[in-house]
């Protein structure tokens, strides 16, 4: 299958995971030359450019990180290390700015402080304009610092946890419980028959978009059945032989999307509306000219998912 649309597939990043405890190599990572912060706010990073969108990198000494105490080492960039902050106790002047909560934020918030043309925007709003490193390394700052900002009382005992190992696990002063960042495994299915695939549509998506069907795999259930389970729970279909195809790391919040192809054994569909807003048939042809923005009804799935890239392979029939 070609990956080459699939947004935050990996760059080959050096995670240097064995600095993580070492709290004095990890001090002289930070002050080395070239080493660098990556800014997020509400889980939204700090970009700049316009034609070509970039992350910002803002050099360690910079004042707006004086006042942030905690931080998240990313990796290592050849001698230089990349870090990752939280600016989240900052609050915009300017209300109109304020995110819309909707199913994609469009509004972008500039720091006073920070470089000229840089802002904070949605990271679903750019990823197709990022590089393979610079989509790497804020999908995983973003999914760090957002599993710390939910994740910060121990699930054993209660007690406020505190972050360790340069940011890649929790430990409990009470208990002494370690917690390490959560990844939660999701099925995402290109389901057929014959020439049509099966696409569905959540509550609050924009009007026409259609998808693959998703959902989360279950403890001691293998992808394969997970896979099964969800389209007949959403549609009533069953689902025959499952074949796993790609993976994609997904930071809304923090998923690991796992691409299969399922061939379905029955057609009818009965939707749970609980679970999805719509699902249908739709034909290679149909869904060809939405890929071109030829539709009056279609909206494919976004630029840079998983579903998007399985879609445009199954219509170049390169899904093997």
């Amino acid at each position: 299958m070609n990956l080459d649309t699939l947004a935050f597939a990996g760059s080959g990043l050096d995670r240097a995971a064995e600095l993580r405890n070492d709290e004095a190599a990890l001090a002289e990572l930070a002050a080395a030359p070239g080493s660098c912060a990556l800014l997020f706010w509400r889980g939204k990073p700090l970009i700049t450019g316009e034609a070509e969108i970039v992350a910002e990198r803002l050099p360690m000494s910079h004042p707006v990180l004086s006042d942030i105490s905690e931080r998240v080492f990313l990796g290592r960039d050849g001698s230089a290390g990349i870090f990752a902050f939280d600016l989240g106790a900052w609050t915009p002047e300017d209300t109109e700015t304020a995110p819309t909560g909707g199913f994609l934020d469009l509004t972008e918030q500039r720091h006073p402080d920070l470089p000229k043309g840089s802002r904070f925007a949605e990271l679903r709003q750019i990823m197709m304009g990022l590089s393979a490193r610079d989509a790497e390394l804020l999908a995983t700052g973003k999914s760090l610092l957002g599993w710390h900002r939910s994740h910060r009382y121990c699930s054993q005992c209660g007690h406020e946890s505190q972050m360790s190992s340069a940011g890649w696990q929790r430990k409990c002063p009470a208990c002494g419980a370690a917690h390490f960042p959560r990844t939660d495994p999701v099925v995402i299915m290109l389901i057929t028959h014959g020439n049509s695939t099966l696409l569905g549509r959540s509550p609050g998506w924009p009007e026409g978009m259609y998808s693959c069907l998703a959902g989360f795999v279950e403890p001691g259930e293998t992808l394969e059945a997970a896979v099964r389970r969800e389209v007949m729970e959403e549609t009533q279909v069953k689902v025959g032989p499952v074949s796993y195809l790609a993976s994609q790391p997904w930071a809304f919040p923090s998923s690991l999307m796992f691409g299969c192809t399922g061939r379905a054994e029955t057609t009818q569909i009965t939707i749970d509306p609980h679970e999805i807003e719509d699902a249908r048939w739709v034909t290679r042809e149909d869904l060809m000219r939405a890929m071109y923005g030829e539709s009056d009804w279609l909206k494919p799935a976004r630029k840079g998912s998983i579903a998007h890239t399985m879609l445009q392979n199954w219509l170049a029939d390169s899904l093997d």
